[in-house]
């Protein structure tokens, strides 16, 4: 067994965590580079190598596998960067997409819709017809589709997305209109809504489908030009994808499938902290990880991450199953700025990978959360090191000062310390979006901090919520390359079958549990994976007769619908209902709406090693003090090398612990505990730890 690496390409940083088969770590980061991010991906393979004393070819023969999260169709969304898509519907629904719900989201706000990924001239319609039961009312006119081609190969049209009526009930048009398009276009990019995404709704189907063709060649280009450089240089292992359910996929599958990857990079957060959580036992977390452009949160309920059907990129719909990480403008090079009203704000905007903060020493003008945090004392120019930057002080002082202290009348270190306090209460109302929102108390959760800086500002998050514990891996700032390095292979799909509950025919939902069961088994089987390490979990949609929105309900270890898995089902819907929504009606007809099949395929995890406790004090670690901003003013602060402290190790407040990638602020009114693995768990003082984790676990058991 070689090395393993998960690489997570960010906003600002390009993270990989390399992982040997004793369970030794090695952290690399280094600059992420926007205009082909694959550049990034091989300065900081060669950065791995090197740490480890070996060439890039000698290091590569020896990886397993790679793990590879990436932001490049999310950035393609986003900028209007994808590539130009050809649309074709049934005739007379032209506009569907673009029209999309036809509801304004912010009732109270005028804004427009966002740019179309189809314009309407590129959206093509064909005579054809297939009712809700899968009949056709009228055949499929070969005509329109190729006249539709042609006039795609006129607009220079890069890939096409299909997406009929009801065609999930019955997929010969579409499959037939991708033969014509081949015969036409040859080595087109084809999207057809009954391979991504057959289900019911045509608004998010439609969405789906075209997003998938729109990042589809982008992503394409993309793996196919890693593979090529990394077999080039004899790479012999596996590369894997991240996608956006937490789970990994083969090249192939992701170059069919690529709005899968639309939140690849978040995707692994979440998956971390369950490994990071079960050495204590801990089930219901609240993962956060602040990155250099955004501030990521996802729950944790019973070591499972809360999964939504009703994702959006942009503000375009997905609705393949993806994790639900709520996402805000609040990293490190978020920027500070004050508005119309005099009022401090920070984000969305950031300084990205450049030039970044103006303390990076690459000519940014703007006053950034990294910025604010180097003038209270928090970093260190020696510990922030990266190997890239050249450190500028000055220039923080300098932006601050010019941006927001002269604008508000306050000297640099207010605004510094307002900055700090505006983004921790940004981040604490994400917490609140995934936890209070949803029916869960936060206090209930443990905290999992992730990102170089997510650790500076824990403290004060988790103070204003109440959360009671705070866990920080030593690994904190590659915390999503961690998750991507023991997520499973992982497929999701779907079928509609839309009856009420009295009509539902047993016979023919389980014969399309069968069939989607059958393709998970096939793909996981073509990825390498043994029939041993398969798992097909089972799940249905259910809602109230009328209603709009479905629950998703799971069917525990029953790979069929009988009689009474259908009433435990029925009443699970209920009880789920009541959480989200604050009540139920149990004697209300209920109706089904999609059948859901998962394949997992088990990857071997790296091992997490434990130790025994050493003594108490932590000044073997001690590296010095210096002056840092607490309440109100600064304090002579003890600074301590993270990596000397040993298991067992307990530091009281205030004190800073650092690290090469990442620095954590222990206020004066926290306490800090190296555990048995080497990570970190924060609380307020006066708790007694042992019993506080004892009390977390005894509640979640409750829960």
């Amino acid at each position: 067994m070689g090395y393993r690496v998960g690489v997570d390409v960010g906003g600002t940083f390009t993270d990989l965590l390399v992982t040997d088969e004793f369970g030794k770590t090695e952290i690399i980061k280094t600059s992420t580079t926007p205009n082909d991010p694959s550049i990034g991906f091989f300065r900081g393979l060669e950065k791995a190598a090197h740490a480890n004393s070996k060439g890039l070819p000698e290091f590569l023969k020896q990886i397993d596998t790679i793990v590879h999260g990436t932001t490049i169709t999310t950035n393609a969304t986003l900028t209007e960067g994808g590539a130009i898509t050809g649309f074709i519907t049934t005739a007379g629904f032209r506009d569907v997409l673009n029209m999309r719900r036809g509801l304004k989201e912010r009732q109270f706000e005028k804004y427009a819709p966002p740019p179309p990924l189809v314009p309407r001239h590129r959206i093509r319609t064909v005579k054809e017809r297939i009712d809700l039961n899968g009949d056709i009312l009228i055949p499929l006119d070969e005509t329109d589709v190729i006249k539709a081609a042609e006039y795609f190969k006129e607009q220079n049209v890069e890939a096409v997305a299909v997406s009929l009526l009801w065609s999930f009930n019955n997929p010969i048009h579409e499959e037939r209109i991708r033969e014509l398009l081949q015969e036409t276009l040859p080595g087109i990019y084809i999207s057809l809504s009954v391979e991504i995404l057959p289900q019911i709704r045509v608004y998010e189907r439609h969405s789906t489908t075209a997003l998938n063709a729109y990042v589809g060649p982008i992503l394409t280009s993309y793996i196919e030009r890693l593979k090529t450089e990394l077999y080039t240089r004899e790479f012999a292992g596996d590369l894997l994808i991240m996608q956006s359910n937490g789970g990994v996929m083969s090249p192939d599958v992701a170059q069919r499938f690529a709005s899968n990857t639309l939140l690849s990079g978040p995707a692994g957060a979440p998956m971390a902290g369950i490994f990071y959580g079960q050495i204590h036992k801990f089930t219901n977390l609240i993962t956060v990880d602040m990155g250099g452009t955004s501030f990521d949160v996802a729950l944790i309920k019973d070591a499972n991450p809360a999964v939504t059907t009703e994702g959006q990129v942009g503000e375009y719909r997905i609705a393949s199953p993806i994790l639900d990480i709520h996402t805000v403008g609040a990293g490190g090079g978020s920027i500070a700025w004050v508005n119309d009203g005099g009022i401090l704000t920070v984000g969305p905007k950031s300084a990205g990978a450049q030039p970044g903060p103006a303390c990076y020493g690459r000519g940014g003008l703007e006053p950034t959360v990294t910025d604010a945090q180097y003038l209270l004392g928090y970093l260190d120019p020696k510990f922030f090191e990266t190997g890239e930057l050249d450190f500028d002080g000055d220039a923080s002082r300098s932006v601050i000062d010019k941006n927001i202290s002269s604008k508000l009348g306050m000297d640099t270190v207010t605004a510094a310390n307002g900055i700090f306090e505006v983004v921790n209460s940004n981040m604490a109302a994400a917490l609140g979006v995934v936890s209070v929102q949803r029916g869960y108390d936060p206090r209930e959760f443990v905290l999992v901090v992730a990102g170089g800086a997510g650790p500076i500002h824990a403290a004060p998050i988790a103070r204003e919520l109440e959360i009671p514990l705070i866990l920080i891996p030593r690994e904190s700032s590659v915390f999503c390359a961690a998750g991507m390095l023991i997520s499973d292979l992982k497929h999701d799909y779907v079928r509609t079958y839309a009856k009420e509950i009295p009509q539902v025919e047993f016979e023919e939902v389980n014969q399309l549990f069968a069939q989607m069961e059958l393709k998970a088994l096939e793909t996981l089987r073509a990825e390498g994976c043994e029939d041993s390490a398969i798992e097909i979990t089972y799940s249905t949609d259910l809602r109230y007769v009328g209603q709009f929105n479905e629950v998703e309900v799971e069917m525990s270890e029953e790979s069929e619908l009988s009689n009474l898995t259908l009433e435990k089902i029925c009443q699970s819907f209920h009880e789920i209902h009541d959480m989200l929504y604050g009540y139920s009606m149990d004697g209300a007809d209920l109706e089904l709406i999609n059948l859901r099949v998962t394949g997992i395929g088990r990857v071997n995890k790296p091992r997490q090693e434990t130790y025994s406790y050493h003594q108490e004090n932590p000044e073997h670690a001690l590296l010095g003090s210096r002056s840092a901003f607490f309440e109100g003013g600064f304090v002579d602060t003890p600074v301590y090398d993270g990596l000397g402290l040993q298991p067992g190790n307990s530091i009281v407040g205030p004190a800073i612990i650092v690290q090469p990638t990442t620095t954590i602020v222990v206020p004066p009114d926290f306490s800090l505990l190296t555990d048995k693995s080497n990570n970190y768990l924060m609380y307020p003082q006066g708790e007694n730890i042992e019993e506080l984790c004892h009390s977390l676990i005894a509640k979640e058991s409750s829960l």
